[in-house]
């Protein structure tokens, strides 16, 4: 005759080492999405006073890097087609930030009216500019700032295969 008890008791922890399993699997998988999406994610950890940046595409062969605006941590697109560094109203109020005079501005969406700022101070690693021209204008997702020529110009940068190199400019 069979132990009853001790089957319910198999049961239950083959049914709690497979629930840990698919845990893992999943915490692993969320892991290695948010790799994929922003492989520069560690960035913020490596600040060398005016040491070069180094990034990598993420998987939709974006550059997306953490850094700051005004102190305040953001998330990165770099946009070399863009003129400034733009960012989206509601985290313009949430940074304080200005609103200049009034603007259009041309983006891969059409046409938008905005405003001209200037930004203290942007930081991406090491790589630190004060008094960044910005632009505030809807269009651009609350959680991602587009890090324009405002700011990447003042650095050197180069693009090889999959990585980006900004590092204080030459004079």
């Amino acid at each position: 005759m069979r132990d009853a008890g001790g089957r319910g008791a198999g049961l239950v922890m083959m049914l709690l080492c497979w629930l840990t399993i698919i845990a893992l699997a999943l915490w692993w998988f969320r892991g290695f999405e948010a790799r994929r999406e922003n492989p520069n994610a560690a960035l913020v950890e490596q600040v060398q006073s005016d040491g070069p940046v180094t990034l990598e595409r993420n998987a939709s062969g974006h550059f997306v890097a953490p850094g700051e605006i005004d102190g305040q941590a953001v998330t990165f697109l770099v946009d070399t087609g863009a003129t400034y560094v733009s960012l989206s109203r509601s985290l313009a109020d949430t940074l304080g930030l200005q609103r200049g005079r009034e603007a259009t501005f041309t983006t891969a969406n059409g046409r938008v009216i905005g405003h001209l700022t200037t930004l203290d101070r942007v930081r991406l690693g090491g790589l630190v500019a004060s008094d960044v021209e910005g632009s505030i204008h809807a269009g651009i997702g609350d959680d991602v700032v587009l890090l324009g020529m405002s700011f990447l110009g003042r650095f050197d940068i180069s693009i090889r295969g999959d990585s980006m190199r900004l590092a204080a400019a030459s004079r």
